[in-house]
């Protein structure tokens, strides 16, 4: 297995005399077919004012979309799992949150967790689609390894995000296939909620924001307008509002 130079997980300790003495953690992850220098500057960020902070590398991402092909939402879920667990262990407090898919495993850590996520915080976030060939998929895939993909959609120019170019078919139906299941958790969701969109997205059609702040039991739910970038807002001409905003709420909602 050959890693891509830019797939290192990034992994930062508490520096809580930076935060009033509270260990506070940050979980931020990637989305599909994505890797985590997508949202690296996210939690660099975040960790220069002394949050711990992590960003793994979900199983099959970073390397090749034929080994992203032999990994499934369980997958995904499970590291993002493990990662979370050690969070909560070193720290007082930890919120989490992701960019597009990494934005849906995080509410779901959120449902099923909710006694243990402080704050959530999502940026184009993917938990339904219009797409009608989503529902060809369980034919498609025995068929068709891969589809070409949306990569660096970025209104920034001269910036990637290192993506697959190709949509690995047998992983991409395991996610859509998970989605049913997601929404009927969204409900167990309590935990303050920052959702972040962009007003242009290519990926990311506009199902899923009222569907998430629909069904969320959260009573502290901030929506934000990313009027200058794409989906890959993180790495985008808005990414300074996303930085400044997180930063923010994680020192709102972490307080003792």
């Amino acid at each position: 297995m050959t890693m891509h130079p830019q797939a290192t997980p990034l992994s930062v300790p508490a520096r809580p005399e930076l935060t009033g003495g509270r260990r506070v953690g940050v979980l931020l992850s990637h989305g599909f077919t994505g890797q985590p220098a997508s949202v690296k500057p996210w939690g660099e960020h975040l960790a220069a004012l002394g949050y711990a902070v992590e960003v793994p590398r979900l199983p099959g991402h970073g390397t090749t979309w034929q080994e992203m092909n032999r990994t499934t939402w369980v997958d995904w879920y499970g590291e993002l799992t493990r990662v979370f667990d050690r969070l909560c262990l070193d720290n007082d407090a930890v919120v989490v949150g992701g960019l597009s898919m990494g934005g849906a495993l995080s509410l779901l850590l959120a449902a099923e967790h909710p006694d243990r996520v402080s704050g959530v915080v999502v940026v184009n976030p993917a938990v339904a689609t219009k797409r009608v060939d989503v529902k060809l998929l369980p034919v498609l895939k025995h068929v068709l390894p891969s589809m070409p993909g949306i990569v660096d959609d970025i209104k920034k120019e001269g910036v990637t995000e290192h993506g697959y170019p190709r949509v690995p078919l047998r992983a991409a139906a395991t996610m859509f296939g998970a989605w049913p299941a997601l929404t009927r958790e969204l409900s167990k969701v309590t935990a303050p909620l920052l959702y972040f969109r962009s007003t242009v997205d290519h990926v990311v059609d506009e199902l899923s924001e009222p569907l998430i702040t629909g069904s969320v039991s959260s009573r502290d739910v901030s929506v934000v307008r990313l009027e200058d970038s794409y989906h890959v807002a993180t790495l985008d001409n808005d990414a300074p509002t996303i930085f400044a905003g997180t930063a923010s709420f994680v020192a709102r909602v972490t307080t003792a």
